[in-house]
This record gives structure tokens, sequence and C-alpha cells, in this order.
């Protein structure tokens, strides 16, 4: 009897163990592939977790007031399909005090977008906004894009 409650109380807890995994918060790779659109916080973003899967656009600023910012962003949501269309997940990172990862690593000096390729190499450092043809132009450039376009215009050719 003493053996059966035993067993019990271990498969309870193997069971809460799992639940408790299973309840564990996405990763942001994984919130970005549920919703392309989703924004983060360079506090909540590992930009290598980002590698081979998306191309990171990291806009910093002094402040989320700076007149640059609130343009950048304003240009990025006005076409959301198209940054999509290119695996683009969108970083921000507005207080420099806080000196998260992704500001120690790139190392901005006030308003700087901050294009990053699938590989994790920078691409692209811009002082001011860019529109989002601009930056679809830059990623279009890119041999590992120019590879997924042929690839995705192509595929009864394998």
């Amino acid at each position: 009897m003493k053996r059966l409650l035993v067993a019990v109380a271990a498969l309870c807890a193997a069971g809460s163990a799992s639940a408790t995994e299973a309840a564990a918060p996405p990763t942001a790779p994984e919130r970005w592939q549920a919703d392309h659109t989703v924004v983060f916080e360079a506090a909540e973003a590992d930009l290598a977790a980002f590698q081979w899967l998306a191309r990171p656009v990291v806009v910093f600023a002094d402040s989320p007031n700076d007149p640059r910012f609130t343009q950048q962003m304003e240009l990025l949501a006005a076409r959301p399909e198209e940054l999509a269309a290119r695996d683009v997940v969108i970083i921000t990172d507005t207080d420099p005090r806080a000196m998260s990862d992704v500001r120690k690593q790139l190392r901005p000096r006030g308003f700087m977008l901050v294009l990053i390729a699938k590989d994790g190499t920078v691409s692209l450092r811009k002082p001011f906004p860019w529109d989002v043809r601009e930056l679809s132009r830059a990623i279009d450039k890119m041999p590992l894009r120019q590879q997924e376009m042929r690839e995705r215009h192509a595929p009864a050719l394998r």
C-alpha cells in the first residue's frame, strides 16, 4: 500500500511538472512565428534566437518621444505585410540607461536603425528613419533573400 501511495505521488508530481512546462510562456521567436506583426522590446529579445529565422530590424532612440523614433515606427507600421514577406522582426530600444544586451552588442548613439541579416551579421546602420520600401530593397539585394525568392517562385523545379 505504501508503494502504491509513493507511485501515485510520483505520478502526480510528474503531471504537475509537465503542466508547468506546458504553461511556460512562448519564446520571442515562437511569438514572432505566430504573429509577424509583434514588436519586441530589446530587453525581451535575444538576437541569436532569431538567427536563420528572421531578419531583425532594431530601432534605437534615447527616448520613445524622439520624433525620429515615432516616425520610424509609423513607417514600419504602414506596411507590415511587406516586412512579414521578408521575415522581418522589429525590436525597439528606447532606454539607454537599461543597457540591454542588444544595445551593448550594437552600440548605438541616439537614434539608429539597424538591419541584421538572417546569418546574424549587421547589414545596414542608418542614423535616420527609413521607409519600408527602402528597407525592402536593401533586404531583396541580400543573397539569402534572393535564394528565398527563387525557391518560392520555382518550387516545381525541385
